[in-house]
């Protein structure tokens, strides 16, 4: 049996009727940007995390640029990030002028709070902490460490729509950047971000900033983005969203499953979740010395499957110029070497979630 990744066909073919008339009804109005489906969805949105603000922006990597500008922060800032993340987390940062300092994960593969403090200086701006994978950062633990300092938070989001932490939704808190890259598991239909906040004040500046600076037609305040999420992607993105719990617990079973049933296979190290997080299990993500054979001996048996991420952010191109050496941050690397995405998603179902399972144990034997 062959098992794809991720299917994004599933989705569409689920709520066909509903997203086919959200189409529909932007074509029939005539208004394609700035219009009353954003409105809409923003204010779903926000609800939804429980937070007062939304602004919808074109990107996920938008959303943290734009949100940081909004703190003021740009050239001679720092801003402390995970070291093991996708790199828009890093070149949010750099967009603005400022510097990206990596901080080590914990065994959750987020932001470990316990080795922040070492990495804040005089030049600190803001706490970057990313909800890796759709498991929650220790934000309480972040935010006591911001607050000791005078900083700021920033959750990058981007992974973890739904998610949990100390009980409380992930975007309640001070601000959040959220992206509806067709993947996640809050997909648009192309490119999408979002800034969830319960500051105002930061809200309308990050409206500005993502309309080429302006707040009434052609009159712009300042050098800005041309950053906003059309009507069409609102427009779906509402339909989803009314069905995203449902679908996170589809993928909460699948990952049930997948740590029940792949508990000692080879060297296979499967994620812990924390006592007091509720991951989206946005990815599934298993470590092992034999990455390479492991995803070799998988697709030979039709499971297709990725790597998040091979390259430590320090060690890319983008970043050949900052100094980093192989070695400076270790566990990133260790984790770049070992990581391996399972199929996941909300569509999975129990036929291919039996396939992988037994075509895995069969490799690690």
């Amino acid at each position: 049996m062959k098992v794809p990744f991720l299917d994004l066909r599933a989705p569409y073919e689920e709520l066909r009727a509903d997203l086919d008339a959200a189409v529909q009804r932007v074509l029939s109005s005539g208004w394609y940007l700035m219009g009353p489906e954003l409105e809409a969805f923003e204010a779903e949105f926000a609800a939804y995390c429980g937070n007062t603000h939304c602004v919808a922006v074109g990107s996920g990597c938008d959303a943290l640029e734009l949100s940081l500008r909004a703190m003021g922060v740009g050239p001679g800032d720092e801003v402390i990030v995970a070291s093991h993340t996708f790199i828009a987390s890093w070149v949010a940062v750099s967009r603005t002028g400022a510097r990206p300092v990596p901080v080590e994960p914990d065994e959750h593969s987020t932001l470990d709070p316990a080795r922040i403090e070492e990495a804040v200086t005089p030049r600190t701006k803001v706490i970057m902490p990313v909800h890796l994978y759709g498991h929650p950062a220790d934000l309480g633990a972040i935010e006591e460490i911001a607050a000791r300092h005078g900083l700021r938070v920033l959750e990058d989001a981007a992974q973890a729509h739904g998610a949990r932490e100390h009980g409380r939704r992930v975007g309640s808190g001070s601000t959040a950047a959220f992206s509806f890259y067709p993947g996640k598991n809050l997909g648009a239909l192309g490119d999408g971000g979002a800034v969830v906040t319960g500051d105002a004040e930061l809200a309308a500046r990050v409206r500005l900033l993502r309309n080429v600076g302006a707040r009434e037609k052609y009159r712009h305040e300042v050098v800005a983005a041309n950053s906003r999420l059309d009507e069409m992607q609102a427009a779906t993105l509402r339909v989803k969203l009314a069905r995203l719990d449902e679908w996170n617990d589809r993928r909460r079973a699948v990952a049930a499953r997948y740590l029940d049933e792949l508990k000692g296979a080879g060297d296979l190290v499967l994620p812990a979740p924390a006592p007091w997080a509720e991951p989206v299990w946005h990815l599934f993500v298993v470590r092992t010395a034999r990455r390479q054979e492991l995803q070799e001996r998988l697709a030979a048996a039709g499971i297709a499957t990725l790597v998040h991420y091979p390259i430590a952010v320090h060690l890319s191109p983008a970043y050949a110029g900052d100094g980093y050496a192989p070695g400076s941050l270790p566990l990133a690397e260790r984790l770049a070497d070992e990581v391996l995405s399972l199929p996941m998603g909300p569509h999975l179902d129990a036929r291919a979630v039996d396939a992988v399972v037994a075509a895995t144990r069969e490799a690690c034997a």
